[in-house]
């Protein structure tokens, strides 16, 4: 559990910092200026870096991970989408893959049960806290993009809209909340059970390390501070969208009236852009460039050669032999070839000395 406790650790370093640096010495221009920007310039860089590496990576043959028939003869089934033998198929298999994250959710449990018995059980929790994680966190991270542009397009505002159908009024006994969003919700709620997964599950624990605690407790510390932020802690959300415009605009403010709790989330989600391109998080870029993944498995049909294919000057056994054949001979070890003087007559030689 040693990942464990310097995962927290970290994590409340880190809002320390943002509290410290804010409330305590008032730089607010580096926090709300230089940390976005040298985060925001980390993450693409890192990205790129990671993407041109993974396709810098030799894949001379077809190695795609598959659970069906292959294309064969005629008369047999194949299983199209698990296992593909052309683009589409593989276009659709992928798609299915990164929208609906089909592997995970046919993804099984083995258990032993008394006796020599082994069983296999469909374990679906793990894929819906996954559905719900990811998709939650595609929702939020496109309603903040209300902050950077000016207009708010239609189609975001219609997601807002969907978004925040559940509404709580309760004016009538003097208390009023804002819209709440059910992206934020389900997002803490996702990361909050894959967190317990790992804590309660000792096989899943076992095999956890920091590099898998760090992630999910920052997005935890995110989630927290963005919800404090809406329901408990009053703040100009006028104030923040001028910061979020001059980001966008490359004319950065730094607009007074702007509570430090924003301060500390906003240092938080620069921390997770960061380090996204260095850690697990990256199978995000990774899953488009798996060659488990997206190719084809057509190897009956086509020959695929190892384009990085070199001449070798090879040695048969015959050659062997004729280097060797003295000492296999006094070996005891048996020859394929006798030499040329202990090689016997040709038979027309022998049948003239008959005669």
């Amino acid at each position: 559990m040693i990942g464990f406790l310097l995962s927290i650790v970290a994590v409340l370093v880190l809002v320390g910092i943002a509290v410290v640096g804010v409330w305590g010495l008032d730089l607010r221009i580096l926090f709300g200026v230089i940390v976005p920007y040298a985060a925001l310039i980390t993450f693409f860089a890192g990205m790129v870096y990671k993407v041109l590496d993974w396709s810098r990576s030799p894949v001379p043959f077809r190695i795609p991970t598959t659970c069906g028939q292959e294309k064969s003869l005629p008369w047999i089934k194949r299983n199209k989408i698990d296992n593909p033998a052309s683009g589409g198929a593989v276009l659709l298999r992928m798609a299915l893959e990164i929208l609906t994250f089909r592997s995970l959710f046919r993804n099984m449990k083995l258990d032993y049960r008394q006796g020599p018995k082994i069983r296999y059980s469909s374990e679906k929790f793990l894929w819906l806290f996954a559905i719900m994680f990811h998709y939650a966190f595609l929702v939020v991270l496109i309603r903040h993009a209300r902050f950077f542009l000016e207009p708010v397009p239609k189609l975001l505002a219609a997601l807002e809209a969907v978004d925040g159908f559940l509404e709580f009024n309760l004016a009538a006994v003097g208390i009023g909340l804002p819209t709440v969003q059910l992206s934020g919700l389900v997002l803490l709620g996702g990361v909050s059970l894959l967190l317990l997964r790992r804590i309660v599950i000792p096989q899943v624990r076992y095999i956890s390390l920091a590099a898998d605690w760090f992630p999910l407790f920052l997005i935890t510390a995110i989630g927290l501070t963005g919800i404090l932020m809406r329901y408990v802690v009053r703040v100009d959300v006028v104030s923040i969208k001028e910061l979020a415009m001059g980001l966008a605009t490359f004319h950065p403010v730094v607009p007074q009236g702007v509570s430090a709790w924003f301060y500390v989330h906003l240092f938080l989600v620069c921390v997770l852009f960061a380090y996204f391109p260095f850690s697990k998080l990256m199978h995000l870029g990774g899953v488009f460039l798996s060659p488990t993944r997206n190719l084809a498995n057509n190897s009956r049909s086509v020959r695929h050669v190892n384009p990085w294919n070199y001449p070798v000057k090879t040695h048969d056994y015959h050659e062997y032999e004729d280097d060797f054949r003295e000492k296999m001979i006094g070996a005891g070890i048996p020859v394929e070839r006798e030499t040329a003087a202990e090689e016997p007559a040709a038979p027309a030689a022998e049948g003239k000395k008959e005669e």
